[in-house]
């Protein structure tokens, strides 16, 4: 029987450390689920694992495509799918560690289940508004030059549609399914909030002695690309921009990292197929 470790939870709650520990107990390797560590541009300030980290267990899905590149869900899927299957051919064990919980599901359950994302939705709908109808549909030439040949880019409703299912990864695109005998167990590290928030803040420092600031002033003129409308990197942006202080910058990262952690909590709570382990603790469990 192959196994499917899914490691995964709010940014900062150790989950890099626990994949690395129970990959190396099971002999595995780790595929990331994150959908801004796969960006070879991002280091710090998507927490990408140490050189040290990388180098104890064989991660995959790091830093392996450039933010140039439009990534989605769907792609993820295809590709990891893809992956597993060849990997599977010669190991029993993976280890899944990633906090997009969008890229997990639509790995487990395909993408053509879930409705369009809000944030897609949205996304297309401050397209439309902000720079109108001929970038939108010059934006779907540019995705998919098959669909928009069929689409009416005069209708602004159809190029809404048809983009917003490009973004999603095209649904209808489910191949490579997992293999039939794989299990999966999904496991989460549990903190106490006001922990975890302490957490997020301290290491929100410490990425700025290693160097975020620095990694952000050199990724300011790629900001507007997708990959960098990112907490860590916008907040720099906007210091750089004049629109607030270095102080108020480092606060509003804090601040819109603890939100991010929130959501992903109420994502990862709706899904009772996970084990929360009380701080990632594996010593306690039979796992």
């Amino acid at each position: 029987m192959k196994t499917i470790w899914i490691v995964c939870g709010p940014t900062a709650s150790g989950k890099t450390a626990m994949a690395i520990e129970l990959a190396q107990k099971h002999s595995a390797e780790i595929l990331s689920a994150d959908s801004r560590q796969l960006f070879s541009e991002l280091n710090i300030g998507v927490a990408r694992p140490s050189p040290e980290e990388l180098s104890a267990v064989k991660h995959h899905f790091i830093g392996h495509v450039s933010v140039h590149e439009t990534y989605t869900a769907g792609r993820y899927a295809r590709e990891a799918r893809a992956f597993i299957n060849l990997y599977f051919k010669e190991k029993d064990a993976l280890v899944i560690c990633g906090g997009t919980g969008l890229y997990i599901q639509a790995l487990l359950e395909g993408i053509d289940r879930m409705p369009v994302p809000e944030e897609i939705r949205s996304e297309v709908a401050a397209l439309l508004q902000n720079e109108g109808l001929q970038t939108a549909a010059d934006k779907l030439l540019e995705l998919d030059s098959d669909l928009a040949s069929q689409t009416d880019l005069n209708n602004p409703r159809r190029v809404q549609r048809a983009l917003e299912w490009v973004l999603s990864g095209r649904p209808e695109t489910t191949a490579n399914p997992l293999p039939n005998d794989c299990q999966v167990q999904k496991l989460a590290p549990e903190w106490p909030r006001e922990e975890l928030y302490n957490r997020i803040n301290s290491r929100v420092d410490l990425m700025m002695e290693a160097g975020l600031w620095q990694e952000a002033e050199s990724l300011y003129p790629l900001q507007h690309l997708n990959a960098l409308h990112t907490v860590g990197y916008r907040e720099i942006f906007d210091c750089m921009d004049g629109q607030i202080s270095k102080e108020q910058a480092i606060e509003k990262i804090k601040q819109h990292t603890r939100n991010y952690a929130k959501r992903q909590l109420t994502w990862f709570r709706n899904d009772k197929d996970i084990l929360w382990l009380e701080k990632g603790n594996l010593k306690d469990s039979s796992l």
